[in-house]
C-alpha cells in the first residue's frame, strides 16, 4: 500500500479508503490510485485487513428461492446499494428449507460477515433470528416477517396491494373471485389474503373456503391451484394471484380448459415482473419497487450498525398497474395498455 501511495502521489490512508470503496474520495484520486494498482500489480488482502480491523466487508444475502424472478430483482438492487456502501455481497440459496437456512448461516458466521439480509424460510424460529442479530452483525428480513423476532423487516404493503386489485375486480362487476397461490404459513400470504378478504367483505360479497387455494409460488403451483378452484367452483369469473409467476401458471391452466384469460376470466398478479407486460394478454398486477426494497433494507442495516439499536420495520408502497387481463363480467377485455 505504501508503494501504491508513492506511485499515485497520495497518502497511504487515501489508498486504504479507495480500496474499501469509500464514497468520499474524489473520482480523479480514485483513478490515480487504481492506475497505480494496475501498474504495480497490487492485490488487496481483505482477509488480513479484516483480521487487523476485526470486521469484514462481507454481507450475506440469504435467499429463500433464487428461481423466484422478483427476488432476483431485489437481490440485484441490494447488490448495487451494498457496493456503494463499500460492502461485498455473498448470495446463498436455501430453497425454502429451514434446516438448510440454519446450516448456511452457521457457515457464514465463520466468515465474520458484517450483516445478513434474510428472506426467512417457512417455520423459521423467531428466537433463532433474534439470537443471530446484534449491532456488529445486524439481520434485516426481506419480504417476510417472523412474528416475535427482534429484527427489522422490509416488505411491500401486501394488504393494500391485494385490497386494491380485488376492489378493482369488484368494480368491474365480479362477485365470484378466487384467491390462489402462496404458502399458507408465510406472513406475506396471510397479509395478501387479508387484503383480499377485506375488499370482499366491504362489498358484502361471500367468500367460500373453496375460493381460496394456497400453492407453491412457481408456475406449476398456479396451474394446479386454478384447476382445483375451478373444479370446485366453475362459476368463478376472476382470479387474484399471489404473484405474477402464479398468474403465468393460471394462464396455462385456463387455456388448457378452453378459457381465454382476460376474456372468459379476469386475472391479476402481484410484483409487476418485466415479462408481465409482454404476456398475452398483458397482465394487470400490483407493482412493488425492488429498488426501494433494496434501498430501505440497506438503510436499516446501516442504522443498526451506527446507532447500535434495532431500527423500525419499513413498508414499501404499492401501485395497481391496469393492463388487458381484466374484463368486465360477461364482456371482452378492454384492451388497456
Amino acid at each position: 500500500m505504501i508503494d501504491v501511495a508513492k506511485a499515485a502521489g497520495v497518502s497511504k490512508s487515501t489508498v486504504s479508503l479507495v480500496l474499501r470503496g469509500n464514497a468520499g474520495v474524489k473520482a480523479e484520486t480514485v483513478e490515480k490510485v487504481n492506475q497505480a494498482i494496475r501498474e504495480l500489480g497490487y492485490v488487496y488482502n481483505r482477509d488480513a485487513a479484516g483480521l487487523r480491523n476485526k470486521e469484514s466487508n462481507l454481507v450475506a444475502i440469504v435467499a429463500n428461492d433464487l428461481a423466484n424472478p422478483y427476488l432476483a430483482q431485489v437481490i440485484i438492487a441490494l447488490e448495487g446499494q451494498l457496493e456503494r456502501l463499500g460492502f461485498m455481497p455473498i448470495v446463498v440459496n436455501i430453497n425454502e428449507n429451514v434446516m438448510r437456512q440454519t446450516d448456511m448461516v452457521a457457515s457464514l458466521k465463520e466468515h465474520n460477515v458484517a450483516g445478513y439480509f434474510i428472506t426467512p424460510a417457512p417455520d423459521t424460529d423467531a428466537n433463532w433470528l433474534t439470537e443471530l442479530a446484534n449491532s456488529q452483525h445486524p439481520v434485516v428480513c426481506l419480504m417476510r416477517d417472523v412474528e416475535g423476532a427482534q429484527v427489522p423487516t422490509v416488505m411491500p404493503d401486501n394488504r393494500l396491494g391485494m385490497y386494491l386489485s380485488t376492489r378493482y375486480l369488484i368494480g368491474l362487476g365480479h362477485q365470484r373471485i378466487a384467491f390462489i397461490g402462496g404458502i399458507a404459513s408465510i406472513s406475506d400470504y396471510q397479509e395478501r389474503k387479508e387484503g383480499f378478504l377485506q375488499a370482499m367483505n366491504e362489498a358484502g360479497l361471500t367468500v367460500k373456503p373453496s375460493d381460496i387455494e394456497p400453492s407453491s409460488t412457481k408456475r406449476q403451483g398456479g396451474k394446479v391451484a386454478v384447476n382445483r378452484v375451478l373444479d370446485r367452483e366453475p362459476n368463478i369469473t376472476a382470479i387474484v394471484c399471489f404473484t405474477d409467476v402464479v398468474a403465468y401458471g393460471a394462464y396455462t391452466a385456463l387455456r388448457e380448459r378452453g378459457l381465454t384469460p382476460g376474456e372468459d376470466i379476469a386475472v391479476v398478479g402481484f410484483d409487476d415482473l418485466e415479462d408481465s407486460r409482454l404476456m398475452s394478454p398483458a397482465l394487470t398486477t400490483v407493482r412493488v419497487s425492488a429498488e426501494e426494497i433494496g434501498r430501505m433494507a440497506c438503510e436499516r442495516l446501516q442504522l443498526w450498525r451506527e446507532n447500535l439499536r434495532v431500527p423500525e420495520n419499513a413498508l414499501v408502497g404499492v401501485e395497481l398497474v391496469i393492463r388487458s387481463s381484466c374484463c368486465s363480467v360477461g364482456k371482452k377485455a378492454r384492451g388497456l395498455a
